[in-house]
């Protein structure tokens, strides 16, 4: 005999996992980083694809591994006083991990990203 499905067991869930020990996910994260705005295109640094790794740990200490889209870049100071205003109420601490490899290119844009630059006049 088979055991008929109760209601709620054919409703698809798509709430976000809560982690209920207070620990920061990826996921906030990066949704927190979407207002960090790189400032000579005017897109977040998420959906250009700029931020290469998020490690959280126990004690909502972050590190982040980041990209520019050039490595002579002026402005990464400017984008990591940006990153550390916008997290700092979610986490301990924050460092950014300034790395030139692999190197970024216009591929590591997301297609939110694409559309935001095409809004401008860009041509991706």
């Amino acid at each position: 005999m088979t055991e008929t499905p109760r209601p709620s067991d054919l409703v698809a869930d798509d709430l976000p996992e809560v982690d209920l020990t207070g620990r920061i996910t990826e996921d906030q994260v990066l949704e927190a980083m979407k207002d960090v705005i790189d400032p000579e295109l005017g897109v977040n640094v998420v959906d250009l694809g700029l931020v290469y790794g998020v490690d959280v740990d126990d004690q909502n200490n972050l590190t982040l591994d980041m990209t520019l889209t050039m490595p002579t870049c002026p402005l990464y100071d400017y984008i990591e006083q940006q990153v550390e205003v916008v997290l700092a109420p979610m986490v301990t601490s924050t460092a950014v991990n300034w790395v030139m490899e692999p190197m970024w290119s216009p591929h590591n844009i997301t297609e939110d990203g694409r559309e935001q630059l095409r809004a401008m006049g860009y041509n991706v």
